[in-house]
């Protein structure tokens, strides 16, 4: 297969609000387009792009998943990403390595949270946006309506280039308003058919088509200056306008589909050649070397070096890993050699492959501006940059969102450790928004998502494919201890049994720190009353005690030491004697200091429907929040608050409850505060009953 010019590739990811439509419209653009030869249904499971057990189960898309077609001599790249805020770190994460969005838009539904929020970024990013509003056929489905409140979110930019022919079951077909010519569609088939403009929609379609050349009209003085002297322009002219404020984010072209009906998917396949391809999108900016910060442009050429990005990372039954990559520039073919910039090892591409779902084909070699499967790297993932060994570059990583919520694990079964943390490290691999790690601490296996469904679907994943269970538990709360004034104490170790003895004398000053700075040690002593070689001893027997405060056996924080005096043993002193001293004088100071618990206290954000911020804000205020600030969304409305992580362990579940599925939360880890003295005994008690089960 030969190389594809970049000119003639459009990659577009699709993007929107759950339930918005659009793995029923790529299913579209592919049949329609002759990808495929009949058209799949989500509801029936047999879509091109949702084939995982689970998103057939869950009628939702889970992971980004790539696929092709060819229309107009043009190659298509589409990127299936999900919408449910679960997984939105899917579709964030292709952003960064398409020319354009396709916004799919649920015509009752209009405008929702995470469509609003894709847009914006797609917009921070420079990608150009195209919308289609689906579901046109049904009930309360209104174009008008819907354009109007992208209008409102976005601005000016969302402008129409067709309206629809006949409303909810009515709705039949479409207006071009750049070619002012109709479309009648029937029975699904792969293309419309060219009508006449209804009689009754003449005015409409006059003050649509006026709206749309005034918007593409501004992007082009010269053509701007033609059109207000009152010259009509040509269908070639509009287009080239509106392909160059399409390039430059200026205009959102607005069109109206069905996708399970097949209505107007060509004309939007039409629209999407009017996005830009890789070289109307200019030159990446890339960093230099391995760890250097000069800036590199990347040109769209096949014949420079190459640098590819790896964007997703799946596990294919038949070809194992897989990564989904863009090649800025250059090109590749089996076996070439590339550069893991993380890593610093040089890797061989094994098989380039073409996905179309879950189905792969071949090809030989591909070059800059596309978008293709690598398999059998060994250690490439997500987010990694591989290049030309003699001229290495990096492109930045895309950074995950923190994780919302956390989970101890066990397995089912006794002896299945080993098969969970592999299964899950191997799952983590395909998902970076999921965290996995060990707790020092509690002693806890801890895995983390961004909510409790991404959670479930991933443990579905390890019992499908690793073929093991486990049981999911709160975690344990990472309390810490302090203290509230300074003290001092004197450590002094001595045992004589015969033969040479211990002795370590040792005097410490201990004060509290400001928040978050953490422990210092000071070394005070003067005159030698401690030899220089015994103090780091003294420090570590208080380092080694301080993991266990005296409070709640907790870790200790923010403090200062001062070791100022003491006394030694010509024959009897040693490094274990001064150890055991300062271990002593720690816990003398600490009891007297004044210890308190202290708790993690979040950032957290909660996004939800309107009617629903009343019980929101009161839930919140239950669990000790402290409101932050808020700010509309449009139907949906975002609350900001910090709260103790102690009480967001059971949140995800209550918000489900409060807002029918509809709502959504981040936490962020922001800072440590002392615990209100009415609830320290209870934490004290159970940190008891803790440690005496573990003995």
């Amino acid at each position: 297969m030969a190389l594809v010019d970049p000119a003639k590739i459009r990659n577009v990811a699709v993007v929107g609000h759950r339930g918005a439509g659009k793995t029923s419209v790529v299913e579209a653009l592919l049949f329609t387009a002759g990808a495929k030869n009949r058209l799949g249904s989500v509801m029936d499971g047999t879509t091109t792009m949702d084939h995982e057990e689970d998103e057939i189960k869950r009628q939702m898309t889970i992971s980004a998943g790539l696929a092709h077609l060819d229309w107009a001599g043009h190659k298509i790249n589409l990127v299936d990403t999900p919408g449910e805020a679960s997984f939105i770190t899917e579709a964030l994460g292709t952003l960064p390595v398409v020319e354009s969005v396709l916004v799919v838009v649920n015509a009752v539904a209009k405008v929702e949270v995470q469509t609003e929020r894709l847009w914006k970024r797609a917009r921070e990013l420079g990608v150009s946006r195209v919308a289609a509003v689906d579901m046109m056929d049904r009930e309360r489905a209104y174009f008008g309506e819907a354009l109007d409140a992208l209008k409102e979110r976005f601005g000016d930019e969302a402008v129409a280039v067709a309206l629809p022919v006949g409303e909810e079951a009515e709705f039949k077909g479409i207006v071009d308003l750049v070619g002012m010519k109709a479309y009648t569609y029937s029975g699904g088939a792969d293309k419309g058919t060219e009508a006449p403009i209804p009689d009754d929609m003449a005015d409409a379609v006059s003050a649509a088509r006026e709206a749309l050349v005034d918007r593409v009209a501004e992007s082009d003085d010269a053509l701007l200056e033609r059109y207000l002297e009152g010259e009509e322009l040509s269908e070639d002219e509009i287009t080239a306008a509106l392909k160059a404020a399409l390039a430059a984010g200026e205009v959102t072209p607005v069109i109206p589909v069905c996708a399970t009906k097949n209505i107007g998917t060509d004309r939007l396949l039409d629209l999407l050649l009017t996005s830009p391809s890789p070289l109307d999108r200019g030159e990446r900016t890339a960093l230099e070397g391995t760890s250097g910060t000069e800036e590199v442009k990347l040109a769209t050429d096949a014949d420079a070096p190459a640098t590819l990005f790896v964007f997703k990372t799946i596990y294919d039954q038949f070809s194992g890993r897989v990564n989904l990559a863009r090649i800025f520039s250059g090109r590749i073919a089996t076996d070439t050699q590339l550069l893991n910039i993380r890593t610093g090892e040089k890797e061989r591409t094994g098989n380039i492959l073409l996905m179309q779902g879950k189905d792969t084909k071949g090809i030989d070699e591909a070059g800059a501006g596309d978008i293709v499967a690598l398999a059998k790297l060994k250690d490439a993932g997500t987010g990694d940059t591989l290049s030309d060994p003699s001229h290495p570059v990096r492109l930045p990583r895309f950074e995950f969102p923190p994780a919302a919520i956390s989970f101890a694990i066990t397995p089912k079964t006794r002896g299945d450790e080993e098969k969970v943390s592999n299964g899950l490290k191997r799952l983590a691999e395909e998902d970076p928004a999921m965290e996995l790690r060990f707790d020092p601490q509690t002693k806890e296996m801890l895995i983390s998502g961004t909510s409790q469904v991404h959670v479930e679907v991933i443990l579905d994943k390890l019992k499908r494919r690793f073929g093991v269970e486990v049981d999911l538990h709160p975690p344990q709360v990472p309390y810490r201890e302090t203290i509230r004034k300074k003290a001092n104490a004197q450590g002094r170790h001595k045992k004589q049994t015969g033969g040479r003895g211990q002795f370590g004398d040792c005097w410490i000053e201990v004060e509290p720190k400001p928040r978050g700075e953490g422990y210092e040690f000071e070394d005070a002593i003067f005159g030698g009353s401690i030899p220089r070689n015994f103090i780091p001893a003294v420090e570590k027997g208080i380092v080694e005690a301080m993991e266990h405060g005296v409070v709640a056996g907790y870790p200790v924080v923010d403090i200062k030491v001062k070791l100022y005096d003491g006394s030694y043993h010509t024959v009897d002193s040693s490094e274990l004697a001064f150890k055991l001293a300062g271990s002593l004088a720690w816990n003398k100071a600490m009891t007297e200091a004044v210890p308190v618990l202290l708790e993690p206290v979040m950032n957290v954000e909660v996004i939800a429907p309107e009617e629903n911020m009343g019980d929101i804000m009161g839930d919140l205020s239950s669990r000790r929040g402290r409101p932050q600030g808020s700010e509309s969304m449009g139907e949906m409305h975002v609350i900001r608050a910090q709260v103790p992580l102690a009480e967001m362990l059971t949140y995800a579940p209550q918000l489900r409850s409060m807002t029918a599925g509809r709502g959504s939360f981040t936490l962020e880890f922001d800072h440590y505060e002392e615990v209100p003295s009415h609830l320290t005994e209870k934490i004290i008690a159970d940190a008891k009953a803790r440690k005496a089960g573990e003995s």
